[in-house]
C-alpha cells in the first residue's frame, strides 16, 4: 500500500488503552450497518479488509451476530486498537485482528473461504492495478454465493460530482499520482473481470457508494 498519503486521508488520535479514534469511521457506521443488514448474509464467515482502528467491526458485529469476523490490518498498532475494542465490547464473534496487505499476489490462499468480504474507504488510496489485484483475490477469498461489499468514494463514470471530492482527489494526486478515486465504470470491469455480479450500487452519505456484489 502507499506510504505517501495526505494527512486528510486516514486520521486517527489515541483513545486509551491502545484503542485509537477515527472520526470518519464513526460518522459512516451506522449508515453502513443499515446497509449491511439489509445485503449482507445472516449468517456464516466474514473477512474486513484494513479494519482499521477497529471502531467498524464491532458495530457490524453487533449488526449481524450470527456472523463470525475476522479483523485484518497491515498495520501493528491499529491491529492493536481492533483487538482493544473487540475486548471492550465483550463480543464473542470476531477473532483476534491478523496482519493482511490485500493488495499482495497470492493472499487468498491465508484465508478460509468466506460468505462476506467487506472494504471501506481503501481504493482510493492505492492505485489501481493493486485494487484489480484486490478484487481479483476476494473472488478466490469468497465461498460460492458469497458477497463482497466495497464502500467508499468514487467517481461517477469518471467524473467526481462533489467540490469535497475535487480537492480530496487533487492532494492524493499530488501526494502520488498513481493513486485517487477510481471511477465506477472501472470497478464495474474489474468486478465482472474477477467473476462476480453486481446485484446492487447503493447511494451512501456524503456521496459515497457501497457495490455489492455475488460470486455465482
Amino acid at each position: 500500500m502507499t506510504g505517501s498519503l495526505p494527512r486528510t486521508a486516514s486520521v486517527t488520535r489515541p483513545a486509551g488503552d491502545a484503542k485509537l479514534h477515527a472520526p470518519a469511521a464513526v460518522r459512516n457506521r451506522d449508515a453502513i450497518c443499515d446497509m449491511l443488514r439489509t445485503y449482507a448474509p445472516r449468517n456464516g464467515r466474514a473477512l474486513e479488509i484494513a479494519s482499521g482502528t477497529g471502531e467498524h467491526i464491532v458495530a457490524f458485529a453487533a449488526a449481524l451476530p450470527n456472523v463470525h469476523w475476522q479483523p485484518t490490518e497491515p498495520d501493528t498498532p491499529r491491529r492493536a486498537s481492533i483487538d482493544a475494542y473487540v475486548a471492550e465490547a465483550g463480543l464473542q464473534n470476531v477473532s483476534p485482528a491478523i496482519a493482511l496487505d490485500a493488495t499482495a499476489v497470492g493472499w487468498h490462499k491465508t484465508v478460509p473461504q468466506n460468505d462476506l468480504i467487506f472494504l471501506a474507504n481503501l481504493l482510493h488510496l492505492i492505485p489501481a492495478a493493486s485494487v484489480q489485484n484486490l478484487i481479483t483475490e476476494a473472488a478466490l477469498a469468497m465461498a460460492p454465493g458469497g458477497a463482497l461489499v466495497l464502500y467508499g468514494p468514487f467517481a461517477r463514470d469518471g467524473v467526481l460530482t462533489s467540490e469535497g471530492d475535487v480537492q480530496f482527489d487533487s492532494a492524493l494526486r499530488a501526494a502520488d499520482p498513481s493513486i485517487g478515486y477510481k471511477a465506477t465504470n472501472d470497478l464495474t470491469c474489474w468486478i465482472g473481470d474477477a467473476g462476480l455480479i453486481i446485484v446492487k450500487v447503493v447511494e451512501m452519505p456524503a456521496n459515497n457508494l457501497s457495490f455489492i456484489a455475488r460470486k455465482p
